[in-house]
């Protein structure tokens, strides 16, 4: 029998729509449920790979981690990355397609949809319960002649359709009945009702807004979902201004970073447990902002290294990088920013620019090589050398991740990590760049700082150089815990026999 199917949709970008579904992933799971999530189509440039090598939208890792199953690329079968303003990278089941200006999208829609309606079958024959993700809104006519993701899938499941708004914006009223009023009639019917999330207040306050809008409309409010602030899950594919004012005015701290916040950036949430270190001080430095003179400069993952580059050079960030490293600043740069670090970055057959030949920082004794392959990887290893800010990180055992079209050679450097395991095949084979003094080290592989015991020993070895012993007290972090709480946060608020009744389960 196929599995029961759950869609949140919401009133536009940003409301909440990952997180909910991550919720209610992880309380179908406490509910005894095989529950999995499903996104048709993401866009962005936030993306995990599979046990098998695919790549798919780190949300939908998330939500299948709170389900408690491996993510699969079923999960998400179309992912779009950006790579400019009008051209992005399309992965299909996993594997890159194609790049393709946004222009010539209607072109491939048939060949997508087979792919959506394939994965999202295969799920339902292989679980109970299928809790799907829209995108956006509903309502965006510009857009509803390639809408991949919202109410064609709805309408293809018959799924009940929860729709999501953010309070916090305000326009709250405006924003569900206008959607609803854009629907077409088939699909308003499918939208059974309404949630009300991020709230921040008294609630009876509320209620006789609520009201007028169900008698407005004939739909339901499920719930109001209080705002909240010390539940860690990953973002989707932006960091909220108010996060990032948080971290840059963090106050008792004993390790200043500095992350490079270019434009085309990948893979923040590489450093989610850097943020969540009581004693560390996370800034994303974007144009305008000091750098000032940090612990660490980090140069994070990009999707476009080569005009990200130029971005650094345009706003002389680059010169204030290479002084403070030249004065025993240490960085670390991840895939792209390895990629930057280097002397050259070679691109002859114009895969990501249309220049062959691109000078880096020249910070490490190495050259990259775009190519047409990318690879995608799980992995295991250890770290080969304890020097510079590896000092305290002697062997230590990490997992992550490689996800980049480029490979990187050199004749005559060191490589930090020793790689024992990839796409679950033991390989001997060794990955990055270490500096002379250990002090610049570029690397591909993601999810570093989510290893405990080397994000430890990187921290460690920071605070030490500043006379501090660097405190780990509140540093384990358990994101079974986390999944647990938000789970408790939803189910409190929402009317869950009403949803129940809405997916046809007892409980």
């Amino acid at each position: 029998m196929p599995a029961k199917i759950l869609m949140i949709q919401g009133t536009g970008s940003s409301v909440g729509k990952s997180v909910l579904v991550t919720a209610l992933c992880r309380i179908y799971r406490q509910e005894g449920l095989n529950v999995a999530p499903f996104k048709a189509q993401n866009m962005s440039l936030n993306s995990y790979v599979t046990s098998d090598g695919g790549e798919i939208g780190r949300a939908q890792a998330v939500q299948a981690e709170a389900a408690g199953i491996p993510p699969t690329v079923e999960m998400n079968p179309v992912l779009l990355k950006p790579e400019a303003d009008n051209r992005s990278q399309i992965i299909v089941r996993g594997k890159v397609a194609d790049t393709i200006a946004a222009a010539d999208f209607l072109g491939f829609k048939s060949k997508l949809w087979n792919a959506i309606t394939e994965s999202i079958d295969r799920l339902r024959n292989a679980f109970d319960l299928v809790v799907i993700e829209g995108a956006g809104s509903p309502a965006e006519i510009n857009l509803k002649d390639r809408d991949l993701v919202n109410m064609k899938v709805a309408r293809y499941c018959n799924a009940p359709v929860l729709l999501a708004a953010d309070i916090d914006r305000g326009g709250i009223f405006a924003a569900l009945v206008g959607t609803m009023e854009l629907l077409e009639p088939a699909e308003r019917e499918l939208v059974k009702a309404f949630i009300v999330n991020k709230f921040r207040g008294d609630v009876s306050l509320l209620t006789p807004g609520l009201r007028w809008l169900e008698e407005r409309t004939g739909v339901p409010v499920a719930g109001v979902i209080p705002y909240f602030h010390d539940i860690h899950i990953a973002e989707e594919d932006s960091i909220a201004p108010e996060k990032r004012y948080a971290m840059k005015h963090r106050t008792n701290f004993d390790v200043d970073i500095a992350v490079i916040g270019l434009p085309h950036i990948a893979n923040f949430d590489d450093f989610d447990p850097l943020e969540r270190e009581p004693r560390v001080r996370l800034r994303y430095v974007e144009a305008g902002d000091e750098l000032g003179e940090p612990d660490l400069i980090i140069l994070p993952g990009t999707k476009s290294t080569v005009a990200d580059l130029g971005y650094l050079r345009a706003t002389n960030r680059d010169c204030e990088i290479i002084t403070l490293v030249s004065r025993g600043t240490p960085i670390i740069g991840i895939c792209g920013g390895y990629q930057m670090l280097g002397s050259t970055i070679h691109d002859p057959d114009r895969i990501e620019s249309t220049k062959p030949i691109t000078a880096g920082l020249a910070l490490l004794p190495v050259n990259s090589r775009f190519t047409p392959t990318k690879s995608t990887h799980q992995i295991r290893g250890r770290v080969a050398r304890s020097m510079g800010i590896l000092a305290r990180a002697d062997g230590t055992e990490i997992r992550g991740y490689e996800i980049h079209m480029g490979q990187t050679e050199g004749t005559k450097f060191v490589s930090p990590f020793e790689l024992t395991e990839r796409s679950l095949q033991p390989c001997a084979a060794f990955d990055g760049c270490l500096s002379q003094d250990g002090n610049v080290m570029g690397t591909y592989i993601h999810g570093l700082f989510h290893n405990d015991r080397l994000r430890q020993a990187i921290l460690s070895e920071l605070a030490s150089r500043e006379g501090l012993m660097f405190s780990h007290r509140a540093s384990i972090f358990s994101l079974d815990e986390q999944y647990d709480r938000l789970a408790a946060h939803v189910r409190n608020s929402l009317n869950m026999d009403l949803i129940h009744r809405l997916i046809d389960l007892t409980r």
